[in-house]
């Protein structure tokens, strides 16, 4: 997986797509990614006292990595990415400018 928590995405397909925002969350084993402003759901909250009301709360949900794309933050389109050799450190980079993810 070749997202990482503070990227900046694109939502690919889906009922969201279109949209920005930046990764909060990377769930590696699930496949899953949770994006800032994407795939918002409604909850519904009992209250915790006696006297309290109930609430509904929007919380974020994670999306499928294949529905994302990253955005390279220098040529600002959503691009895929390559590894490239620096030394003995591999980085990413944009496909399309060339340029360090």
């Amino acid at each position: 997986m070749n997202i990482k928590k503070g990227d900046t995405v694109l939502v690919i397909s889906g009922k969201d797509k279109g949209k920005k925002g930046a990764v909060r969350k990377v769930l590696r084993d699930e496949g899953r990614v949770v994006v800032e402003g994407v795939n918002i759901r409604k909850r519904h909250r009992r209250p915790v006292k006696t006297g309290e009301k109930g609430q509904v709360v929007d919380i974020t949900l994670p999306v499928a990595v294949s529905n994302i794309m990253l955005v390279c933050p220098k040529c600002g389109k959503a691009t895929r990415t390559q590894k490239k050799a620096q030394g003995e450190i591999k980085i990413r980079a944009c496909k399309k400018c060339q340029s360090q993810i």
